[in-house]
């Protein structure tokens, strides 16, 4: 039994490592294959793509893995929010389609043909929440896979020059394979279960996902908001600058994810509190070196190897690698924070969420204002660090707590 579940954990973190891999394909082969500035409209649709995708995470996979039960009722759950989202991707994608199609444009292409495609790809990642509650990740990390072997050829080829519209609908076309594979193996899995499945009863008042929906709306989906806003009304290169300079941090992102997977429950079985915050500590402070280490290794990267990594747009985003480093660092340190305050006060965290997520956006629009690019990078670091700062405090706070008790 402990064999098995060993093994569906390390699919679950090939899984992860397998969709962050694809998502760095991806925006690496668009800044390849596109100018600098047609990438930077890219850059604003697939941070457009990131909030829904995170709504959808939130709303539907993030209660979807909470489910408990037996197997058939289990079953139904997944049918059930496959299909939502299904049903609601291609609402929300049509409408999108509809308001953005008349305008010229980029970046209207862009966001058109991400109506178009909107379906396809958030239901291919609620279907990898799907595989995890009947306990099969390693279903989830062959469409993954798929997924990626498709889509990081797809991209290569389109020529250089290809406008967002079309970069969008071959990166996103690209997932059908991925998601007919998904729909078939889920149907193996749950074989039933479509009887009894209600799409509609993810719009029960009571579904979990809606808390979770706000927690990231608070915590994650402003920040992602005043840049889509920064891509939108001022800058949009800006916008390229930072996805790109981001991206090629991007295996931090797999460090973070798997530390917010895994972390609550190692931590659960240190021991004392004060034990918990030493290795709390520890991780974040290792997680900040491999960021400052990662952004150390870039700043040596010869221009010429940049270039083929991102394109025209190393240029901007070589000059952001400092600022980004620190936010990377600075968002290690808050991370790992964070996971131990939901082990020891599970109900302060979302406080913090909601005041430093204003105080992030804050920080980018006056960086913006105050130095433009190179500004926003830094005033996204700034954002970080305070609000990594606040949750060392609150711990430090319950810590004396627990000794004054």
């Amino acid at each position: 039994m402990s064999g098995r579940r060993n093994a569906a954990a390390l699919a679950s973190v090939a899984d992860q490592g397998v969709a962050a891999l694809t998502n760095i394909a991806v925006v690496v082969c668009a800044a390849r294959q596109s100018t600098a500035a047609d990438f930077a409209s890219f850059a604003v649709v697939y941070t457009v793509f990131a909030l829904l995708l995170g709504c959808a995470g939130a709303y539907v996979g993030q209660a979807l893995v909470l489910r408990r039960g037996p197997a058939p009722e289990l079953h139904r759950h997944c049918v059930e929010s496959g299909a939502f989202t299904l049903y609601a991707s291609a609402v929300v994608g049509a409408v999108l389609a509809a308001v953005t199609w008349p305008l010229s444009g980029g970046m209207p292409e862009g966001l058109t043909a991400l109506g178009l495609v909107l379906p396809v790809v958030l239901t291919q990642d609620t279907l990898r929440y799907a595989f995890a509650v009947p306990g099969r990740p390693h279903l989830a990390l062959a469409a993954d896979t798929l997924r990626c072997a498709v889509a990081v050829p797809v991209l290569a080829l389109q020529p250089y020059g290809t406008g967002p519209g079309r970069m969008v609908l071959a990166w996103g076309l690209s997932a059908l394979p991925a998601v007919l594979l998904s729909v078939l193996l889920l149907a193996h899995v749950t074989r039933g279960a479509v009887r009894g499945a209600r799409a509609r009863a993810l719009l029960d008042r009571g579904h979990l996902g809606r808390r979770f929906a706000v927690e990231f709306g608070v915590g994650n989906a402003a920040s992602q908001l005043a840049i889509v806003g920064l891509g939108v009304f001022g800058n949009h290169l800006a916008v390229g600058a930072l996805r790109g300079a981001t991206t090629l941090f991007g295996p931090m992102n797999v460090l973070f994810n798997a530390a917010t997977g895994f972390g609550p429950p190692l931590l659960g079985r240190v021991g004392t509190p004060h034990r918990q915050a030493r290795a709390a500590a520890l991780a974040g402070g290792g997680l900040a070196g491999v960021a400052a280490l990662t952004a150390a290794g870039l700043a040596l990267l010869p221009d010429g190897l940049g270039r083929e990594l991102l394109g025209d747009t190393w240029e901007p985003a070589a000059g952001l690698l400092p600022a980004t480093g620190s936010q990377y660092a600075a968002m290690a340190l808050g991370t790992c924070g964070l996971l131990l305050l939901r082990v020891l006060v599970p109900r302060a965290t979302l406080p913090i969420q909601v005041v430093f997520s204003a105080v992030s956006v804050a920080c980018l629009m006056t960086g913006y204002v105050v130095g433009g690019i190179q500004g926003a990078a830094w005033g996204l670091c700034v954002g970080s660090a305070a609000k990594a700062g606040a949750v060392w405090l609150r711990v430090g706070l319950e810590l004396r707590t627990v000794v004054r008790h």
